[in-house]
């Protein structure tokens, strides 16, 4: 079996899931990753298999983040404006352009699943951001399993305990019922005295636990990284109980709700969350994002403001 992570040792598998565990890769030097490479997926990906996104350049958590779109220019153009501008570019789904990330997604995660015992992951996914020079992303948390893996450039990249005051228990569940965006949840300058900090250089990567709240900051140099997302039965079972605790929560106006995902009460929440999601009561809508900037080589930052318009996704 070929290796992705070059500095593996046996104690990993008992951190990884539980603990934040930061590895080497190969994947610094990868074709996939060239300004070729990138500037082909830009120029072949639809419109909803990317976010541009550009916000204000203030220190800490940035305040808003503004939803763009790329037209009428070629994949170089946007990776120059992305060099020297103030953007970020979120591709969503480049293994639809391009196979070849597909089948590197497969190789980390059965490189995972033989080296973690027990550990059988599905529905992962891989995403791939490129952004400008000392840009930064808001704090936020996400719900699938995450891996940060950076490829070209450095950032730090700031991880919180997923437990109260850094991420709550209604905050979460509204999270996975989509009544919260990522990026919007509550975030105080003093959390940092009580993260986890990382300088993820190139060839560099981080898995960290479930839910972590985390937010980044790249150094003065074009950040190429990817992220991967994946599913094990047992984080399935936190999802459906904290689905089912927001559905509880919202009708009944309930404080206190059990996160136990075993026993009577964990199968009785697991049918609630079933009756719900695969029905019409489900809250989860799609997306609307109001999209009020192109990027522009010529204006100030890569940024052109333009009138506004929904996208939905």
């Amino acid at each position: 079996m070929s290796t992705i992570i070059t500095d593996w040792q046996q104690h990993h598998e008992a951190l990884f899931g539980q603990h934040s565990v930061e590895l080497s890769h190969n994947l610094a030097n990868s074709t996939l990753f060239t300004d070729e490479a990138l500037a082909a997926l830009i120029e072949k990906s639809p419109r909803e298999a990317y976010h541009v996104n550009y916000s204000q350049k203030t220190p800490g958590n940035p305040p808003r983040r503004r939803e763009g779109e790329i037209k009428d220019l070629s994949g170089k153009d946007v990776l120059e404006v992305v060099k020297t501008g103030n953007i970020w570019i979120n591709l969503t789904a480049p293994a639809s352009v391009n196979p070849a990330y597909g089948d590197l997604l497969e190789d980390i995660y059965a490189e995972f699943e033989d080296r973690v015992p027990g550990f059988k992951s599905y529905k992962r996914r891989l995403t791939i951001l490129i952004s400008s020079p000392n840009v930064s992303v808001k704090y936020h948390s996400d719900v699938p399993g995450q891996s940060l893996w950076q490829v070209r450039g450095t950032k730090k990249l700031y991880v919180y305990p997923a437990a109260k005051p850094f991420i709550s228990q209604p905050a979460l569940e509204k999270l996975i019922l989509g009544q919260l965006r990522e990026t919007d949840m509550p975030y105080e300058p003093w959390y940092d005295d009580y993260a986890e900090v990382h300088m993820l250089d190139a060839g560099k990567m981080l898995h960290w636990p479930l839910n972590g709240p985390h937010r980044v900051v790249n150094e003065n140099m074009l950040n190429v990284s990817f992220t991967t997302e994946h599913w094990t039965d047992e984080l399935r079972r936190h999802y459906a109980v904290n689905y089912a605790n927001g559905v509880i929560r919202k009708a009944t106006g309930a404080q206190k709700l059990s996160q136990q995902v075993t026993g009577l009460s964990y199968y009785s929440k697991l049918a609630l969350a079933g009756a719900v999601k695969f029905t019409p009561l489900n809250p989860q809508k799609r997306k609307e994002y109001k999209v009020d900037f192109r990027v522009d080589p010529q204006a100030p930052e890569g940024v052109r403001d333009i009138e506004g318009y929904a996208f939905v996704k």
